[in-house]
């Protein structure tokens, strides 16, 4: 079985989109992240439900036009998200 990687619940996280990065207060730990890109749009992939690697990456290229994205380098930001707490690993 394939692993697969999920948003923490929408209603647990404030966005904030701020110049280039974006603020992510989180509910739950009551941390406060500041992120760059890809990492937002990472969790906006994952919000509607679990996804793995591969459907991750398809969603991310179809709706931001990638044509050179990576599978491990997506694998690397998941990891990060999970050590957050903001992304969670099934």
């Amino acid at each position: 079985m394939a692993i697969t990687y999920r948003a923490a619940p929408p209603d647990s996280l404030i966005v904030a989109p701020i110049d280039l990065l974006t603020a992510v207060y989180h509910r739950a730990s009551g941390q406060t992240h500041l992120m760059a890109s890809p990492a937002p749009e990472i969790l906006e992939a994952l919000g509607p439900g679990p996804l793995d690697i591969d459907a991750l990456l398809a969603k991310l290229r179809a709706d931001y036009d990638l044509i050179d994205a990576d599978a491990g380098a997506l694998a690397a930001r998941l990891d990060e998200l999970v050590q957050t707490g903001l992304v969670e690993r099934r």
